[in-house]
């Protein structure tokens, strides 16, 4: 059984929302998504592993959409990833 976080795909979004977010710093997000920053540095870093509800919420807070996210996570999960 694989596991999502650590794996290429997981690390893929991190780096995906993270580039979005730059210009922004992580407490503003934090201050659009009502949450702490310290969930941010954690989504970020891969330590959180962000559900399909939060890539929505997420993405808009940033400004992107989520459909651009998923493509990356997409792209750069290998075809023989299992769950």
């Amino acid at each position: 059984m694989a596991k999502a976080i650590g794996s290429s795909g997981h690390e893929a979004l991190c780096r995906a929302l993270t580039d979005a977010r730059i210009g922004a710093g992580q407490a503003q997000l934090a201050g659009r998504l009502h949450c702490h920053q310290s969930l941010v540095a954690r989504i970020e870093s891969g330590e959180h592993r962000v559900d399909v509800i939060e890539l929505v919420v997420l993405a808009r807070a940033i400004g992107v959409s989520a459909s651009t996210m998923s493509t990356v996570v997409e792209t750069e999960t290998p075809e023989d990833h299992r769950i």
